[in-house]
């Protein structure tokens, strides 16, 4: 029996889970890290951390598997994508700390780019829409921001790179400086159609080259691990953005697949194929996870606060004292009691794309309890994954069938039943909830002859539980108009 192990590094946490070659779960481990808001909208990490949590856990699951380096056939790497961490080449120290993807310091530098007339430029090139979610205001804001880091750019001192690259580099000792087409489709400085970096944009954002990972597919033999970091080398072999892997861990390889996972942020992806499908309303055109020569292409919404909000509740209100009580507190009662919270943190994504929206809670009464509290902000994950469905199947033409979904707030029934509901498609959740970890995974074993084809991956997938919609249409609408008006309230928040 073949493993291969796949390093999950997500906003939150770091997880590392031992795959054998049926697609089982062998062995996981997870740690938190922290996270740092040195002000209002400001979000970082520590790549030093990242790393450190991201090592312990990967030997800790090697650990629980009872298995050493010489066992693994290949390593994957899925990742939290956006998030810009930049280096010294020579000893390997970040220059500041990881800016992460909900991070909304450069929104005015956005504001001005589409004043000056760049969106139609950027889009077209890209897929993305101006926003500060993705990497390349962010790195030009520390070129800029930080005293003395774009000359040292400028004399190919430093190197950027998301955090699949950061951690390629950690566990090569230095040796690899890559990514995947993935990964590259999310920095705003990768043209999704020539499938390179686009001078035009490295020029508009003022950034050096010489920065920049060579980008290759997403199943590939990058490399190998230093033989310090594990007591034996291990090819790394499979990379792909966290919601890229998801997809192709979900078995999502036909066009008109889609899959929708609920981690921090929610974030649904559907595959078009070999067409780069461009959105009319508000979603991404992104490119899949690679697995040979040919470029494949998904359109993605993206809700930037989603399992995020239940931590929110934990640690900011104190309503709970585990995430995992919220699916029975929120079961107590039969309904919100009207209550709507519109969890915009980090402002909204998709398909609203407001950098200054806020989070707001309305329809509150002197019978709220923190139960209806607890079931608005459930409800809230399945409002905004419903708006991306319908901007999604407006693009592409299709209605979705059946709606796949993972992640750690997939395993809450409550949830999924009224996603359903809201919906009206039904919404299946695999065996195996791991698919993040799970596509790196398979991602790697292909270039290593884990697996032969796609075709055999398909084949593993497995159906845990199937939620049916329930509720009437009509309520469904009413409940969707709701949140529509909440949701106005809290546009355009910070810029009063």
């Amino acid at each position: 029996m073949k493993h291969i192990l796949a390093l999950d590094q997500g906003t939150t946490s770091s997880r590392a889970v031992v795959f054998a070659e049926d697609g089982s779960v062998r062995a996981l481990a997870q740690q938190e890290f922290r996270q740092i808001f040195p002000r209002p909208g400001w979000v970082e990490h520590d790549p030093e951390e990242i790393w450190a949590s991201q090592l312990q856990v990967a030997r800790r699951a090697l650990a629980r598997a009872a298995l050493k380096a010489t066992d693994i056939a290949a390593l994957g790497i899925s990742n939290q994508r956006e998030t810009t961490i930049l280096w010294e080449r020579q000893s390997g120290r970040p220059v500041y700390n990881a800016i992460v993807w909900q991070d909304r310091r450069t929104a005015a530098a956005c504001d001005s780019l589409k004043r000056r007339g760049k969106t139609q430029a950027v889009c077209s090139k890209t897929g993305l829409v101006l926003d500060p979610y993705f990497s390349a205001t962010k790195l030009a804001w520390l070129l800029d921001g930080i005293p003395g880091l774009r000359l040292r750019a400028e004399r190919g001192e430093l190197a950027f790179g998301t955090v699949d690259t950061w951690l390629a580099w950690k566990l090569s000792g230095g040796a690899l400086h890559v990514t995947d087409v993935s990964n590259a489709s999310r920095t705003m400085l990768y043209n999704i159609h020539a499938g390179a970096w686009d001078e035009g944009l490295l020029a508009l954002f003022r950034i050096p080259r010489s920065l920049l990972p060579r980008v290759l597919p997403s199943s590939h033999l990058y490399g190998e691990s230093a033989k310090k970091i594990f007591g034996a080398r291990i090819p790394i072999a499979g990379i792909a953005g966290d919601q890229q892997a998801a997809l192709f861990g979900q078995g999502c390889h036909a066009p008109g697949m889609a899959k929708n996972t609920y981690g921090t942020g929610c974030f649904m992806l559907l595959n078009t194929g070999a067409e780069a499908v461009p959105s009319r309303h508000g979603l991404l055109t992104t490119r899949c996870a690679q697995p040979g020569s040919k470029p494949r292409y998904a359109l993605e919404g993206s809700v930037f606060v989603a399992g995020a909000v239940v931590q929110w509740l934990r640690d900011g209100l104190g309503i709970i004292r585990a995430s995992g009580e919220i699916e029975a507190l929120a079961a107590s009662v039969e309904d919100t009691g009207g209550v709507y919270l519109v969890p915009a943190f980090a402002g909204l994504g998709a398909p609203h794309w407001d950098a200054y929206a806020r989070g707001a809670m309305l329809g509150l009464t002197r019978g709220t309890t923190r139960a209806h509290i607890a079931r608005a902000a459930l409800e809230a994950i399945a409002f905004q994954s419903a708006e991306l469905l319908q901007a999604m199947q407006q693009d592409a033409g299709i209605r979705l069938k059946e709606l796949r979904v993972d992640g750690g707030a997939a395993a809450n029934g409550m949830l999924m039943q009224f996603q359903a509901d809201i919906l009206g498609v039904p919404v299946v959740r695999p065996k195996v909830l791991e698919t993040t970890a799970l596509g790196a995974a398979y991602l790697a074993g292909l270039a290593t002859g884990v697996w032969k084809d796609t075709a055999e991956i398909g084949l593993q997938w497995a159906v845990g539980r199937r939620f049916e919609p329930a509720m009437s249409r009509s309520d469904a609408k009413a409940r969707m108009q709701g949140w529509t008006r909440a949701l106005k309230r809290s546009k355009g928040w910070a810029e009063r």
